[in-house]
């Protein structure tokens, strides 16, 4: 049936770019997982926590209007934020107890 090939079609399409993306989005978590580890370096040898509430707050609205304004349900960024920030609090305390 040419309805069934259009849409098998279609969706390979669309899963190339949803693999595109997602690649795109794994190489960006690197870029900011190796800026967190530097951050956390910094705060180890200065005796800072590994955790700054203030900022936390003031990123979790920032990714919340960012996601309105791309179309995005904002509890989806404030899901990546908690995931994000959870792991880089948990690297930074790891880099804290070694030094």
């Amino acid at each position: 049936h040419p309805e069934t090939a259009e849409a098998v079609q279609a969706i390979e399409r669309l899963r190339g770019s949803i693999d595109n993306v997602d690649t795109a989005i794994v190489m960006l978590l690197a870029e900011r997982f190796k800026y967190t580890e530097e951050v956390g370096r910094w705060k180890a040898q200065a005796g800072f926590a590994p955790a700054d509430a203030e900022r936390e707050h003031r990123q979790v609205a920032r990714l919340r209007a960012l996601a309105e304004q791309a179309g995005l349900d904002p509890d989806i960024a404030e899901g990546y934020h908690a995931f994000v920030v959870g792991e880089s609090k948990t690297r930074h305390q790891r880099i804290a107890d070694a030094s």
